[in-house]
This record gives structure tokens, C-alpha cells and sequence, in this order.
């Protein structure tokens, strides 16, 4: 290639040039257990309250006090006293580039155990950033404490990620050793809680405990994946920093008042992920079952799954019409795992009856 557009191309990154972007399977026609998504849409009395709302919003204005009106609204749902800071993103993919933004200067360092959300490294390397990503025990995907202080102490990073409950694994991992973690860490800590409508606990009173901690959710497992809202919360004075940074209408108009709506009808939602936890148990119990399948517990709306080939096993319930994710690629550790989410109880029977003929 040659020219004007081999002239602009090299203004390009090599960095970015020789990267890829994030692949996304197309799903149409499958039944889709493949990015954890809260597989239930609105009841239909919902869905024409909602667009009968969303039609009478002012699209012809920038988002302002709306806005600012979802944050309020979500501090209320989450339970944060109204001293705590709130920022918020489209969604977190978004505040962790502002995170990495932020702390991005000569010497910084992003820290988190691994594997986790790919998000964390990726946006290390866009800022040109070190990241160290500190294994999981490769039998129980616990947090290797010892191995993660060791690598605070000799990195002393800027910014630490603690996804609880993980992507992929779904642990929860141990409150006491985040604590001491927490107190080791230099810099920041967000404590990742994407997967909270699932777990039995959360890091709201480590955060009022420690100001260096930050807690960050989203709505995309609460229902809204299509929604686009991620918030991150804490000590104002350390929020205040990642809003300096927000673009200032990063959250459209359409999305602040969907999100409004789905907050005023949240034990619509509730009563859906306690559905999606009782079929979570269920769907691990029936693995457990599987000759040659090994699942592990979680406390996501996911189950990390080792069968015999991935790849094999990946193929043939696509063939099916049954979307998963093989992670087995993502990191050694992985070998041989399938990451399914929790779907319909209808769903959910389907991949039980396609993957035994898939092994």
C-alpha cells in the first residue's frame, strides 16, 4: 500500500496498528449464552410505559440535569450515604479508560489479578501503561494473596483491580484477603462489582472503610445491557478526579431516562435475578453430573466450565443453535473452559440437553 493513505496509516500507533479489536460473535438465531446478559425483557405493559416515556423526551437537548438526576437515583438504589462521590460512564468499559486516564503518568503501574476482565490490560496498553497481571490458585480461582502483595510491594501500582465477583470465574473471593490488600495497595482500588445483583455480598462498607476505594457497578446486569450505564462511586475527592475527565455528555438522553424508568420499577428486575441465581444453582448441580465436565461455583449470572476439548465442545453446541464463550484461549489457566452464562429456565434446559451429545 502506498500514498495518501499509506501516509495517514503511519501516523497511526504501531501499537494500535499491529492490535486487534474487541470481537463481539454474531448471535442472531442462537440461543444466546455467550456475554452474560439478563436474558428477560420487560413485561409488556412495561415495554409501552417505557416507550410512550422515551417518546416524550427532549432528544432536540444536550443531557444535563437528567443526568445528574440518574446519579442521584442510583446512589438512592445502591444505599451510598450523600456525602459519596458518584461519576458515572457509558458504561464501565468507559470509566476504566478514564481510571487508567487518570493515573497515567511516568512510573504508574494497573495491577489486577488475572484471568479477569480483558478491559483492565487493554486499557493499560492504550495509555502505554505497565500492567501486571498476578494468576489466580489454578485449582480453586482463589486470589493468591502472598503472590499479590508480593507484586504490590515491588510494583507499587497506581491503580488496582479487584473484579468481585470475577469475569470469567465468578468467584467472589476471600473478604479478608481483599482487606489486606486493600491496606497494601499505594494508589487506588476498584473493586469491580459488574456481577453484584448475583452475589451474596458487597464491597460497600470496605469501601467506607478505606478512602483509596472505589466500588463500580453497572446496569448492564441489572437489565440493561443495551443501556449503556456504568457508575463509579466514593470518596468525592478522588470522584472528582475521574469526572474532570468525563466527557461531558457521555450519557445520551434516551439512556439516562430508560435507566430512570428501570430504577422506579427495580423489583421487576430483582425478582429477575433471583430467578437467574435459583437457575444458577441449578445448572450447576446438572454440570457436576457430567462425566468429564468440571464447573466451578459462582456467584455471577456465569459458570466456568473445563470439558475435554473446548474448541470441540464450543463447535458442536454451535451447530446446535447454543451460543457459549470459549475463554480457553484468553489464559493458560483456562485451558480447556467454557464460560456459560444463565439464561431462561428454558434456555438453560436446552444447553443441559445439547451438551452431553457435545462432549
Amino acid at each position: 500500500m502506498t500514498g495518501p493513505l499509506q501516509r495517514a496509516l503511519d501516523r497511526i500507533r504501531p501499537d494500535v496498528r499491529a492490535g486487534q479489536a474487541y470481537v463481539v460473535q454474531p448471535s442472531a438465531g442462537y440461543v444466546k449464552l455467550d456475554i452474560m446478559e439478563n436474558p428477560f425483557g420487560l413485561p409488556p405493559e412495561l415495554q409501552q410505559a417505557l416507550g410512550e416515556r422515551l417518546g416524550r423526551v427532549a432528544i432536540n437537548r444536550y443531557p444535563a440535569e437528567r443526568t445528574a438526576e440518574l446519579a442521584q437515583a442510583l446512589k438512592r438504589h445502591a444505599g451510598l450515604p450523600d456525602a459519596c462521590g458518584i461519576t458515572l460512564g457509558n458504561g464501565s468499559d468507559e470509566l476504566i479508560t478514564l481510571l487508567t486516564l487518570a493515573i497515567s503518568q511516568p512510573g504508574a503501574t494497573v495491577l489486577s489479578p488475572v484471568p479477569s476482565f480483558v478491559i483492565y490490560e487493554m486499557a493499560a496498553q492504550q495509555q502505554r501503561l505497565p500492567f501486571v497481571g498476578v494468576p489466580l490458585r489454578a485449582d480453586d480461582f482463589e486470589l493468591d494473596e502472598p503472590a499479590m502483595l508480593a507484586a504490590i510491594e515491588r510494583h507499587q501500582p497506581a491503580l488496582v483491580y479487584v473484579a468481585c465477583p470475577n469475569n470469567p470465574t465468578g468467584s467472589l473471593w476471600d473478604e479478608a484477603a481483599i482487606e489486606r490488600i486493600v491496606q497494601a495497595a499505594p494508589g487506588l482500588v476498584v473493586i469491580d462489582e459488574a456481577y453484584q445483583p448475583f452475589a451474596a455480598r458487597d464491597s460497600l462498607a470496605l469501601m467506607a472503610r478505606h478512602p483509596q476505594v472505589l466500588v463500580m457497578r453497572t446496569m448492564s446486569k441489572f437489565g440493561l445491557a443495551g443501556v449503556r450505564i456504568g457508575y463509579l462511586c466514593g470518596a468525592p475527592a478522588l470522584v472528582e478526579q475521574i469526572e474532570k475527565l468525563r466527557p461531558p455528555f457521555n450519557v445520551s438522553v434516551l439512556n439516562a431516562e430508560a435507566a430512570l424508568f428501570a430504577l422506579e420499577h427495580a423489583d421487576v428486575y430483582a425478582a429477575q435475578a433471583a430467578t437467574l441465581r435459583a437457575e444458577r444453582e441449578r445448572v450447576f448441580g446438572a454440570l457436576q453430573e457430567l462425566p468429564g465436565v468440571h464447573a466451578w461455583p459462582s456467584q455471577g449470572n456465569m459458570i466456568l466450565a473445563r470439558v475435554p476439548d473446548a474448541a470441540a465442545t464450543f463447535a458442536a453446541l454451535k451447530a446446535r443453535g447454543v451460543l457459549v464463550k470459549n475463554v480457553s484461549a484468553a489464559h493458560p489457566l483456562l485451558a480447556h473452559c467454557l464460560r456459560l452464562t444463565i439464561g431462561t429456565p428454558d434456555e438453560n434446559t436446552r444447553l443441559l440437553a445439547e451438551l452431553p451429545h457435545c462432549l
